[in-house]
């Protein structure tokens, strides 16, 4: 089978397709004649060597831990019935998980039906970003008629956050960089648009809100942007800030954060352990069938383009989920 591998540390460039042997399930195990596979961008941290303290991957490897297809095989003590469904999984792999490829191996247990109305390209949008915004959003809880900051509202992650804040009823200011991003936030439910570009940013939202104060801030950028989010919210409000493609998470003042009665959560209410993850991924699929989530898949690259997948996610000029095209 053809695959990505990553034969060094560094740019994009270190990407090439080699051709690899088909997996074999294990006991236990399945193999996915993969259709898509998501694009992350703390993928392109790890593949720099940026991530190697707490990510214990060397090259070569091949890149990918989040999948979609159609069950191929099936391992000893594994239901049968798995064979030809067409599913979603994590690979188990911590950055080098072999998503990257024509067919990947997976725990059988990591298997999540997709169902009926959602092809492979939908549920591989919503298998990490779908499954993370609503267990974000359940942990901070949202609650009507409160202001709701979503900052990185036009990636992968920061557009379900709009969607779902919108759908608890509450108002959403999205935080973005350029019209086109938050052109397609306001379209998902947003009903303020604030580009970050613009270092006065803060002020506009509070002149947008008529002076009211962001109660929930969902930082997805990091740096100072999330503590910029952070000097306009309310006393006693709630912050989770879990992202960092600026270039590293936000630095919130814990005294002050205890002075103002702020609750501020780190990146690890993103992590869930695997049940939570798969409890999470199976209703994210179904609140996307249902119409009640919509993927946005801004681009998709062929297994030949991997590099230049990782370039556009790492040039900030992407919109919604990236995706690489295996099948």
């Amino acid at each position: 089978m053809k695959a990505v591998q990553a034969t060094r540390f560094g740019g994009p460039e270190v990407l090439a397709v080699t051709n690899a042997p088909d997996p074999v399930a294990g006991p236990g195990q399945a193999v996915i004649r993969v259709a898509a596979a998501d694009v992350l961008f703390f993928d392109t941290t790890i593949r720099r060597g940026l991530a190697t303290g707490f990510v214990p991957l060397r090259p070569p490897y091949v890149p990918g831990n989040e999948v979609a297809g159609q069950v191929a095989l099936v391992g000893g003590a594994v239901d049968p019935r798995w064979a030809g469904r067409p599913v979603v999984a994590h690979t188990g792999g911590m950055g080098g998980g072999g998503g990257y490829a024509g067919q990947a191996l997976v725990p059988a247990k990591a298997l999540v039906p997709v169902p009926a109305g959602l092809g492979p390209q939908q549920a591989a949008a919503l298998l990490h970003d779908g499954a993370t915004a609503l267990g974000l959003a359940e942990s901070i809880g949202i609650r009507p008629d409160e202001w709701v900051l979503v900052v990185g509202a036009g990636g992968g992650l920061g557009l379900p956050l709009v969607q779902l804040a919108h759908a608890a009823r509450a108002h959403v200011i999205a935080a973005a960089r350029g019209q086109r991003k938050l052109g397609l936030a306001l379209e998902l439910g947003a009903d303020v648009a604030a580009d970050y570009s613009d270092p006065r940013w803060p002020q506009k939202v509070l002149a947008a809100t008529a002076d009211a104060r962001p109660g929930v801030v969902f930082d997805g950028a990091g740096t100072g942007l999330g503590q910029a989010a952070f000097t306009i919210m309310a006393d006693g409000g709630r912050v989770s800030a879990h992202g960092s493609p600026s270039g590293g998470f936000a630095q919130i003042d814990p005294h002050e954060a205890r002075r103002r009665g702020i609750t501020v959560d780190g990146i690890e209410q993103a992590q869930f352990t695997p049940a939570r993850l798969h409890a999470l991924t199976t209703r994210a699929l179904a609140r996307a069938a249902a119409g009640q989530i919509q993927p946005v898949i801004g681009q998709a690259f062929s297994l030949a383009q991997a590099g230049a997948t990782r370039a556009a996610i790492e040039s900030r000029s992407v919109t919604g989920k990236t995706l690489l095209l295996t099948g």
